[in-house]
């Protein structure tokens, strides 16, 4: 699996390639935050972080995955949290590089 995002010297985070939501994958709006259900491998997901939902919606507008991420607000310290969430999310294909999209 890649990574979004990748520690490089120094502790620089170097961007991957643009990301967007599957295109089988729905993204439901819910009072908790969120419900992303892909229609390919049938995985339901429930996102309970409003910023994730927010970082969702905004990735396919963003060149890259930080981009999106600073976009809604995330720091430095806080993008180690949120990179695993959105690799989590790559890992049951929820998002896709966006070439593949």
């Amino acid at each position: 699996m890649r990574r979004l995002l990748e520690i490089g010297r120094g502790d620089r985070v170097r961007p991957r390639p643009a990301w967007s939501l599957h295109r089988q994958v729905a993204l439901r709006p819910e009072p908790f935050g969120a419900m992303l259900y892909h229609f390919g491998n049938r995985k339901l997901s429930f996102l309970k972080n409003q910023i994730v939902v927010t970082i969702l919606r905004s990735l396919a507008d963003h060149p890259t995955a930080r981009s999106a991420c600073v976009a809604a607000g995330i720091g430095e310290t806080s993008l180690p949290t949120y990179q695993k969430a959105l690799a989590a999310l790559a890992r049951t294909n929820m998002i896709c590089p966006r070439e593949a999209a």
